[in-house]
């Protein structure tokens, strides 16, 4: 496929002005996109130089979070090569461009089931969390607001199950929440591993949360069932960041996001992943009265 046929059919006009003046003549490799969201992810080449190419559709908000991701947190990574590096961007336009890192996608590779990918990870993940640190009184509060948003756009939550997580949700406590810059989706998808060596990829939903929130995706998959994955991760992070009653409240909110997100852009086995999240939270409440 010719360039211009890629621009005309993924890129907005002006991102592909943007590209075509950053990297002259680029050609493109390989469409690295899931096909779930209006994110454009290419792996182009240029004067023997290869990178990866990010760019939003009108309904985008990741970019902006990936491009301050890149200018204000990844020095820890990048300083050791663990991370892309930031070529270009432009938050107006939607549009990033980063060096291309090597490697194979952890997920689906035998390194997903190797402990040494977990304590790894962990020793970057605290990395990314041990820079910088601020309180926040808010954020509780914006997050139980979240929650029940999602509960009021269409999912196929039973009505039952849904109005007992709109009473749970609706009656927790706000206290002041220490925050720290996160991935936001920290789990084998977003990792790269070559020659051993584990890289992180993929920035879009990097923001200031608390420390136990990249705990999340982990948690509900590999946590489960990869023998040695959870110990690995907390030896290479250094400590359990999960107080009991933030955890619980952070697995609820995170159970209806990934049920509701799930379903309105069709990902059905995602969406199972989160109404069996959302049976075990719940379970877990009626135990606890």
């Amino acid at each position: 496929m010719e360039n211009a046929e890629v621009a005309a059919g993924r890129l907005s006009e002006r991102q592909a002005d943007l590209l075509a003046r950053w990297l002259p003549g680029w050609r493109l490799v390989d469409d690295l996109g899931w096909g779930l969201v209006g994110t454009t992810v290419l792996r182009v080449e240029q004067d023997g130089g290869q990178y990866v190419v990010k760019a939003g559709d009108a309904d985008d908000h990741h970019l902006a979070r990936e491009l301050r991701a890149h200018r204000e947190w990844l020095t820890p990574w990048t300083s050791g090569a663990r991370a892309p590096v930031l070529v270009h961007g432009d938050e107006a336009a939607k549009l990033l461009v980063t060096r291309y890192l090597p490697g194979e996608l952890v997920q689906g590779s035998a390194a997903e089931t190797d402990p040494d990918t977990y304590e790894q990870a962990g020793r970057l993940l605290r990395l990314l969390h041990a820079q910088l640190s601020v309180v926040d009184d808010g954020f509780e509060a914006r997050e139980r607001d979240r929650a029940l948003a999602w509960l009021a756009r269409p999912h196929r939550i039973e009505p039952a199950a849904a109005a007992e997580l709109e009473r749970l949700v609706g009656g927790w406590p706000t206290p002041p929440t220490t925050l720290v810059p996160t991935h936001g989706d920290w789990q084998p998808r977003n990792w790269l591993v070559e020659d051993g060596v584990v890289y992180a990829i993929d920035l879009g939903r990097a923001d200031l949360r608390p420390a136990l929130s990249d705990l999340t995706r982990l948690a509900a998959q590999q946590f489960r069932v990869v023998p040695g994955a959870e110990a690995a991760f907390l030896a290479g992070y250094g400590a359990d960041p999960r107080d009991a009653d933030a955890w619980f409240r952070t697995r609820v909110r995170e159970a209806i996001g990934t049920a509701v997100w799930a379903h309105q852009v069709g990902d059905e086995p995602f969406e199972a992943q989160g109404h069996r999240m959302l049976a075990e939270v719940l379970a877990e409440a009626e135990r606890l009265g």
